[in-house]
């Protein structure tokens, strides 16, 4: 074969490749082409904007104001708290929004943990919720209440993790422990997520092309469990929503995700001290033991280390309880809000 031929060969794949390996452009909301504007929004530190939603009593009336942060293929529409009984009697305002990238917020490409955090805070001081609020991370959105732990618990009243996604590389970890947890996931998702840790710049070539199988959450056929299996049939409307979630593309809100959730930390939550001590708040972590898509061990684990975490597990429950008609929220919430259970 001449020189010349290979060189071709070599242009032609280089091509290829930066085509394969590099994100289109996302689609950003209210732009030419993109999505229209339909949310609430604020306008952050940097110019990007914050899609939001309301809901609970007047902000004005209620006792006690809560952010509720949304996990992977969720938005500002996922209030499953919103709908609980306690609503009334305890005076409750919510407030979520859609994370960066997702719905009707504009992507970050510097999305970091710390950044997300920062955005809740500026969303508290735009929305006058007061000098301090509750936080309540449901599974991805748990990872960024670690963030709000870590960096602003100058402003937190309280926080709740609801079934939060793990970083299998935190350093805190007993390295057996966490490849043993780690090997339960399917090998395709094994392999997506070493593909977001160590080459995040092929995320969205792994997650796109059709040689291997990409991440089994992204490709909406997550491992659940009986317990969830029993729950997704109600989930309905909840899964038409995921076409709004990743709207301006999967990028910059599922990708993203992913490189920012399983890559390099700049800190460990295990590393963190009580953020609340000398406040009447606490920090709460609820996990299903038959979760299929985080190891209960790891929690276990985490409540371990973090004495000041009330640790709370649930028997008979999976990754998606906090969307069961049971009874758990409204327990949730009493034991967040009054310490009551």
């Amino acid at each position: 074969m001449s020189w010349k031929i290979i060189v071709v060969l070599l242009i032609g794949f280089l091509a290829w490749a930066h085509q394969a390996f590099r994100p289109p452009p996302p689609r950003i909301c209210g732009s030419l082409g993109g999505p229209p504007i339909t949310a609430p929004r604020i306008k952050l530190r940097d110019g990007r904007y914050l899609a939001y939603k309301e809901h609970g009593v007047p902000k004005q009336t209620a006792k006690y104001k809560i952010v509720i942060v949304h996990g992977y293929t969720g938005s500002r529409h996922d209030a499953s708290f919103a709908a609980s009984a306690l609503v009334e009697e305890f005076g409750i305002y919510f407030v979520s929004f859609d994370r960066p990238g997702y719905g009707e917020s504009d992507p970050d490409p510097n999305r970091t943990i710390k950044s997300t955090a920062l955005d809740i805070e500026e969303l508290g001081e735009q929305l006058q919720l007061g000098a301090r609020f509750y936080v309540i991370g449901i599974s991805m959105g748990g990872q960024v209440v670690w963030g709000c732990l870590k960096y602003i618990p100058h402003r937190l009243d309280g926080a709740a993790l609801i079934a939060p996604v793990i970083n299998y590389w935190w350093s805190g970890f007993p390295a057996n422990l966490s490849t043993e947890a780690y090997n339960q996931q399917h090998w395709q998702d094994q392999w997506a997520l070493r593909v977001a840790h160590y080459t995040p710049w092929l995320v969205y070539w792994w997650n796109t092309q059709k040689w291997f199988p990409s991440s089994s959450v992204t490709a909406g056929k997550p491992n659940l469990l009986a317990p969830d299996l029993k729950i997704v049939s109600k989930l309905a409307e909840r899964m038409t929503r995921r076409e709004y979630a990743s709207q301006q593309g999967v990028f910059e809100s599922l990708h993203r995700d992913m490189m920012v959730g399983f890559g390099l930390w700049e800190f460990d939550p295990m590393d963190l001290k009580n953020p609340l001590p000398s406040s009447e708040g606490s920090v709460h972590l609820w996990h299903g033991v038959e979760d299929g898509m985080v190891p209960v061990s790891l929690q276990r684990y985490i409540a371990q280390k973090l004495p000041w975490v009330q640790y709370h597990e649930i028997p008979d429950a999976g990754h998606l309880f906090a969307y069961a008609d049971d009874g758990i929220i409204d327990s949730i919430l009493k034991t967040l809000l009054t310490g009551d259970k």
